[in-house]
């Protein structure tokens, strides 16, 4: 049973701060290698929460033509993203995982997404971005989109996998009609961004490192329509460094970026033909990040060392994907445009990456202002205290709740990573694309 909104805000709070009268600063837990117990705790009430906002605000209602879909964001605005979706795939195999549902109560759902969805208008199988929420028509001025797409069937597959029977016959099914090399341009062999329905023309291109990578794993190994190990070697790399950290930065340097494909796909041990290691670049930008921060060369009042992890989120203004840090665009220009703003799940998104300073950082989000960033779904998105009176969004959004529930998983029990290193197209796209098991 559902609880009430107002009765739930109250048991998270309360949830948080429990954990510091119970545990004091320094305590550990053998039962887990030791690990802060303090931030472990308040951790674990983020992850909870945060798989609550995907189970809880799910359109399950079988009898209208969005059943499956996930809202965008909470409160909801009437769109449902795909994106959201395909984290909402995955949260449920955390949630089966950890208990805050069970197995079947989770494989039923899972399957319930993937049956209702798979019926979307799609364009040779690829989803658009937006979709009316209650209705399942695509949203007015939706571009289809190749990321959010790809998104979705990580979610799909693994939940699939991990699920098995139904589950993985219909995310199968779903990934097999994706047409891959019709997203490519082929004159440059890079995708395109995003097609228009109604104009039908491509827009954009990844022509740059960006949160894709996992695109090229699902083309190049895609069952029915693969893509040639050329349209991974297309995308441009551009050899940033910032404070002794140097890595191949994106675009706007924002910290989602180096996180999305790293949810599901596990680069620990693979390495491309060109020696990259995608996850030590991670590594080394989430440093840089935090050191940006801390450093403050901008000046903010809100960042520093347990304020850190500018990605892209809501703002005062509204939504920005201009947040970042250096290095951006060719590597020693400066492309993003801050103004302030933190999300938490920009850190805590990177907790694979730089667990120490992940962890504090959570511990100061729970216990900042009263608990006053904290609502139904665990963290509100951002925070500003630029101004003198100090800015809290009252929403969340369903990727940075995505990325926070699955890297804290792979960060707890890495059930994301070793389910998802199971399937088999990633076997192929490693050989395709040119990767070498360590």
């Amino acid at each position: 049973m559902k609880l009430n909104n107002c009765i739930k805000k109250v048991l998270i709070v309360f949830v948080f701060v429990l954990c510091a009268f119970a545990f004091g600063c320094g305590s550990s837990d053998p039962s887990n290698g030791g690990k802060e117990t303090k931030e472990n705790k308040y951790m674990l009430a983020e992850e909870e929460a945060s798989f609550d906002f995907f189970w809880e605000t799910q359109n399950v209602n079988v009898n209208l033509g969005g059943c499956g879909l996930i809202p965008d964001r909470y409160p909801s605005n009437g769109l449902a993203s795909i994106a959201s979706v395909g984290f909402g795939l995955g949260a449920f195999v955390v949630g089966a995982y950890n208990n805050y549902v069970t197995f079947d109560e989770a494989k039923e759902r899972s399957l319930l997404t993937l049956n209702y969805v798979r019926n979307l208008e799609r364009v040779n199988g690829f989803f658009y971005h937006f979709y009316q929420e209650k209705t399942g028509t695509r949203a007015s001025g939706s571009e289809v989109s190749n990321i959010d797409t790809a998104i979705f069937l990580c979610g799909a597959l693994l939940a699939g996998k991990y699920f098995g029977g139904d589950v993985e016959t219909v995310a199968n099914e779903i990934y097999a009609e994706v047409d891959w090399p019709w997203f490519v341009n082929p004159t440059t062999n890079n995708f395109y961004m995003s097609y228009n329905g109604d104009t039908k023309q491509f827009g954009g291109q990844w022509d740059t490192y960006a949160e894709h990578l996992m695109m090229y794993f699902l083309g190049a190994g895609s069952p029915t329509h693969p893509i040639d190990k050329k349209v991974y070697d297309a995308m441009s790399r551009h050899n940033g460094r910032y404070q002794g950290y140097r890595f191949i930065n994106s675009w706007f340097g924002s910290l989602f970026t180096y996180q999305f494909s790293h949810a599901f796909i596990d680069f620990r041990n693979i390495v491309d033909d060109k020696g990259t290691d995608w996850f030590d670049n991670s590594v080394q930008a989430t440093y840089a990040n935090y050191e940006y921060c801390k450093r403050n060369p901008e000046g903010f009042r809100t960042f520093n060392e347990e304020q850190w992890g500018i990605t892209a989120c809501d703002t005062p203004k509204g939504y920005s994907g201009l947040l970042g840090t250096l290095p951006s665009g060719m590597g020693t220009d400066k492309k993003f445009n801050n103004d302030g703003t933190v999300a938490p799940a920009g850190a805590i998104g990177s907790i694979v990456f730089a667990p120490k300073e992940v962890l504090k950082a959570i511990n100061n989000y729970a216990t900042m202002m009263d608990g006053d960033l904290i609502g139904d779904y665990g963290f509100y998105d951002a925070f500003n205290f630029e101004d003198n009176k100090p800015w809290i969004a009252k929403s969340v959004i369903g990727i940075d709740k995505g990325i926070t529930v699955l890297m804290i998983e792979n960060y707890r029990s890495e059930i994301i990573w070793k389910t998802f290193m199971e399937l088999d197209f990633m076997d192929r796209a490693i050989e395709v694309l040119g990767f070498t098991k360590e």
